[in-house]
């Protein structure tokens, strides 16, 4: 079964490729990273200049032309419309409580930065201390749980700026 990939060249040409096409090429490796690819009889010579596997971007010299790649398949495509995206970050403006329980400590107020991981509660619930660090750099912008108090899942304890 063929497998398709969406392929950008410098963000302005667009097209999609199967395996198939790709295993039927006329090309040769002339020594690592480098090809010699013949296509309606005109010769190309592909030099692989830089790759980040996880982006599954290239860069890649053509006849000494350098052009940007991003390939793209099938299971990325998926990926992507779900909002999983490698390295993709999300921008949280507010903590909710995951569960109902009780505001045992409340480490932050309005107006102080936090860092990734910063503690800011820590919620009790069935019978379990669970600590609720910041997901990303900040500013506290409110906090409108309160120690002591019993809260909803879902209900709002804490938002940044």
């Amino acid at each position: 079964m063929s497998q398709k990939f969406n392929v950008k060249t410098n963000d302005l040409y667009q097209f999609e490729i199967d395996s198939d096409a790709i295993k039927s090429l006329d090309s040769v490796e002339t020594k690592k990273d480098s090809f010699h690819l013949l296509e309606n009889n005109k010769p190309f010579k592909i030099e692989v200049v830089a790759s980040d596997f996880d982006n599954k971007s290239y860069q890649i010299k053509v006849n000494n032309n350098l052009h940007t790649v991003q390939i793209e398949d099938q299971l990325d495509a998926l990926i992507k419309a779900l909002g999983f995206e490698v390295g993709a970050s999300k921008i949280i403006d507010n903590i909710k409580a995951p569960m109902p329980g009780l505001i045992l400590d409340i480490m932050v107020k309005p107006g102080d930065e936090v860092t990734v991981n910063t503690p800011l509660l820590i919620l009790e619930a069935m019978k379990m201390e669970n600590s609720i660090v910041s997901p990303r750099d900040g500013i506290i912008k409110s906090v409108t749980g309160t120690k002591g108090n019993t809260v909803d899942k879902g209900q709002l304890l804490i938002e940044f700026e």
